[in-house]
């Protein structure tokens, strides 16, 4: 047996990943759809795990990425996890980037074919991921959006790189500015996925270009709507038997030349991201960005930019750390604090608090 010897999936143990192999094709599913199948940091561990198995795997052609149920592809980074580590640490983003970097790159570099398949909404990290596949398709309940500027981020993860290539300069600032939704067939026309099927069904028919009534109608389950993924996994399946009947090395390389501009750009901006990223966590807009998302809330996106023309402090939530406690020398208080958080001093006309 040589190391790259092709194994059984179930012995990867994965509990956040679904994955099966069989009859040439791998299937990766994210399997989280209690968090629209954003995907974690142990996650991101086992994805990558998953596609380096099946591009070692000789038994393996394509591979097929999906999420699990309906409502999801895949939400990007599990915000909950974000606001809850790594605002609190931001030196751990740096390093969840190198696992996030880790699981990308063991898309785009598989050696094989890989198929999204677009079960439900791709956002953020989730349209980032797609991105990274060679083919897409998408089901017509299905919607595609970026939300990095909203909740305090920057969807350097894919996005920043990939979307001016894939769909041009005006139409990826427009996704990366406005975080709006990009609903399935504008998705077709602007060259982010490969085919559309429908996936709407009214006492068991499909209906052809759905309308978002129809849609909600369907995901609720309601007055005989329902969504229905038959056709879905058809298209996949035809993908996958087209490529299937091609020469393997010859898709590797064909793979590995069509590679160069997204590899180009995500090489020259991926480990500045991180960093500046990391840097960024320990900042006022992710903190108020992510709290507002936790709690279901709007940002205060006015507010920092009142606080910065009033000559207060965006970048610091209780201003930044420069007040000095004149009973106990206590330094570093954030200017905004009006005691002394060691020994409780009020602080009113000492230098730099107030």
């Amino acid at each position: 047996m040589t190391h790259f010897e092709s194994k059984p999936a179930d012995a990867c143990g994965f509990k956040e990943v679904l994955y099966e192999k069989g009859d040439w094709v791998a299937r990766i599913t994210i399997n989280r759809p209690f968090n629209y199948n954003a995907y974690s940091t142990p996650a991101l561990e086992e994805l990558t795990t998953a596609f380096r198995d099946a591009a070692f795997d000789d038994r393996i052609s394509v591979i097929v990425y999906t999420g699990a149920g309906h409502q999801a592809f895949c939400t990007g980074g599990d915000v909950k996890e974000y606001e809850k580590l790594y605002t609190a640490r931001p030196r751990d983003y740096w390093k969840y980037m190198r696992l996030f970097r880790a699981y990308i790159e063991s898309i785009v570099t598989a050696g094989k074919p890989v198929v999204a398949r677009l079960n439900g909404m791709a956002v953020g990290g989730g349209n980032e991921s797609q991105m990274a596949c060679d083919l897409a398709v998408m089901a017509e309940h299905a919607w595609i959006g970026q939300v990095g500027t909203r909740v305090g981020s920057v969807a350097a993860g894919g996005a920043t790189q990939w979307l001016p290539i894939l769909i041009g300069d005006r139409r990826a600032r427009e996704m990366l500015l406005f975080n709006g939704r990009i609903p399935p067939y504008q998705c077709l026309e602007w060259g982010l996925v490969n085919r559309v099927v429908p996936s709407v069904t009214k006492d068991g028919e499909f209906i052809e270009r759905a309308s978002p009534e129809q849609i909600k109608k369907a995901q609720a389950e309601e007055e005989g709507y329902a969504i229905d993924l038959t056709r879905l996994d058809e298209a996949v399946d035809r993908l996958v038997e087209q490529l299937l009947q091609q020469f393997p090395e010859c898709t590797r390389y064909t793979k590995q030349q069509v590679n160069f501009w997204k590899e180009l750009s995500w090489s020259q901006t991926i480990g500045h991201a991180a960093d500046w990223l990391a840097l960024h966590y320990a900042s006022y807009e992710p903190w108020e960005g992510m709290r507002a998302f936790v709690e279901k809330r709007k940002p205060r996106y006015m507010e920092l930019r009142r606080l910065a023309a009033e000559g207060g402090s965006s970048e610091f939530v209780w201003g930044p750390p420069a007040g000095e406690c004149p009973e106990c020398g206590a330094q570093g208080i954030p200017a905004r604090f009006t005691f002394c958080g060691v020994c409780g001093t009020s602080l009113d006309g000492a230098e730099g608090g107030g």
